[in-house]
């Protein structure tokens, strides 16, 4: 049986599709433009969440499914369509991949209140779910951070002490992996953090040994900061992160090792993380 992957060009879908196939699986990756920048040998298919009518294609003959949930409040999908369109075409099995947002108390939040619209969906329809809560992302440093380090040596920073727990999205996807292809996850729901609390002067410092210089770290003001990640997040979201760091400046954060509870494998370190990514800061 086929397992469709959903986003299988983006940062976790490409794991997720690459990982599957390492475990023997048949896999469909599917893209909005999936003839560019996959890996020879998948089945790929073309298809878009936000377009309902392309899915019935992609889903046709699978039984399994890896789907995303929001990734930017100005452009939802239609989930209650997504999972008709999944359900019609014999689509059992769904992991998800939610938010820890979800857990914001903030019921006016555009995005806790979509990734909580888009769990509720898949609850509803039938399928067995398996949902992943992510926090922060190790790939959103490169996000923010690559271009000024590669450019000007520098990461412009409100709150240097501000902690975090980054989450590599290989251990994300291993989790989705692991749900698709082994007993027992259905129905449960993994909140994941990296697996240490760290200070963002310290991932600024591991990038940096990681491609073999000191960068330099700039103050910036609040308001400077949320311009400065919303050239590559939504206004909304923008302001959240720098909320966020402001909250834990100086303040450990949640960790967790469901990374290597649920796989067997250890988490990687935001250390490691870098040094997979190097190429991408010099």
């Amino acid at each position: 049986m086929v397992t469709v992957v959903f986003g299988a060009r983006g940062n976790v879908g490409h794991h997720v599709a690459a990982g599957l196939l390492a475990a023997g699986e048949q896999v469909r990756a599917v893209s909005r433009t999936p003839a560019a920048g996959l890996t020879p040998g998948w089945e790929t298919a073309a298809a878009d969440l936000e377009r309902p009518e392309t899915l019935a294609a992609a889903l046709d003959g699978a039984d399994k499914a890896f789907l995303y949930g929001m990734l930017h409040p100005e452009k939802p999908y239609d989930i209650e369509k997504v999972t008709a369109a999944a359900t019609a075409a014999g689509i059992r099995q769904v992991v998800l991949l939610s938010s820890v947002s979800v857990l914001n108390p903030d019921a006016d939040h555009p995005v806790p209140r979509l990734n909580r619209t888009i769990e509720q969906a898949v609850q509803r329809s039938g399928m067995d779910w398996t949902f992943l809560r992510p926090g922060t992302f190790a790939t959103n440093t490169r996000t923010w951070w690559a271009e000024s380090i590669r450019t000007d040596n520098v990461v412009r920073l409100p709150y240097p002490l501000a902690q975090s727990a980054p989450v590599a999205e290989k251990d994300i996807a291993a989790l989705a992996v692991t749900a698709l292809t082994e007993p027992g996850h259905s129905h449960q729901t993994y909140t994941v953090y990296g697996a240490e609390s760290l200070t963002l002067r310290r991932q600024v410092e591991h990038i940096g040994e990681a491609i073999g210089r000191r960068i330099r770290i700039e103050h910036i003001s609040d308001e400077e900061a949320r311009a400065e990640v919303g050239r590559t997040m939504p206004p909304v979201v923008a302001e959240a992160i720098v909320d966020q760091w402001a909250a834990a400046d100086g303040v450990p954060v949640t960790t967790s090792a469901i990374v290597g509870k649920i796989t067997g494998t250890p988490a990687h370190t935001y250390a490691q993380w870098a040094a997979d990514h190097a190429d991408d800061f010099r």
